[in-house]
């Protein structure tokens, strides 16, 4: 079921978000050759609970972890281990969900470390500029497949992989809620967009082939082709005219 948040959800979703970004923002500077993926969660996590919230991620449906650390070929849900460090020209994507008094905040961003290749730097480019192509579709009246739509047609004109078997979803009390929010679509198709929606809008691209494998973890999905991957997603607010953003990126 679809829900619309009243102002109060709303404000403490506004709240949640802002963690979210200025987590991001935290652990920045510490993205560098050297740092395990471990360490990582381990600040992230400190930081989180010193502002008073929650890691929701660590604990859901038995996940380890506060964060996702996905690297290189890993699409998502990479977990964080004390063995994976850091090297010059790897890119890693943070995905993270935090809770603030029963609220959700999402978001996950790719980072280069050091001196990243054209390549990285081409799909890290534009996986953030296809997740902004599907925010701009976001207002009442519109349907979730113009925003699918729209991710799809920017990832293909610019020869990216669209991950099928993942997509974005719904958020307020709970991490995931309908509706889903696929990254490929048919415009004017889906569920309509409504004032007090709150969904996520995730690109997860490729720079190979879009296909995707589950390792024996459970939870790690990475690119079929050994391709690398990116994964750009804010929490966005469905307005009266149009959207906000509610994991605003601060730098």
């Amino acid at each position: 079921m679809i829900t619309i948040k009243s102002e109060r959800e709303i404000e403490l979703m506004r709240m949640a978000g802002m963690l979210v970004s200025e987590m991001h923002q935290f652990i920045k500077p510490y993205i560098k050759e050297g740092i395990s993926t471990y360490e990582l969660d381990q600040l992230c996590e400190k930081f989180i609970l010193e502002h008073d919230a929650v890691p929701t991620c660590k604990g859901f449906e038995g996940y380890p972890a506060t964060l996702c650390t996905s690297i290189n070929q890993v699409v998502v849900h990479g977990i964080p281990h004390k063995q994976d460090v850091l090297k010059n020209g790897d890119i890693i994507t943070i995905d993270v969900v935090i809770g603030y008094k029963g609220y959700q905040g999402d978001a996950a961003w790719t980072y280069a470390v050091g001196e990243v290749s054209e390549e990285k730097k081409y799909l890290m480019e534009h996986t953030e500029k296809a997740l902004y192509a599907g925010i701009e579709e976001v207002k009442p009246g519109n349907h979730i497949g113009d925003i699918s739509y729209a991710v799809e047609r920017y990832a293909e004109a610019h020869h990216l992989g669209v991950v099928r078997e993942l997509c974005g979803h719904g958020i307020g009390r709970e991490m995931h809620e309908d509706p889903e929010v696929p990254n490929f679509g048919t415009p004017h198709t889906g569920p309509l967009l409504k004032p007090g929606m709150v969904i996520c809008i995730e690109p997860m691209l490729t720079y190979g082939k879009r296909d995707v494998f589950l390792l024996n973890d459970e939870w790690t999905i990475i690119t079929q082709d050994g391709s690398d991957a990116a994964h750009f997603e804010h929490t966005v607010l469905v307005t009266e005219d149009g959207y906000e953003i509610l994991t605003p990126r601060l730098d």
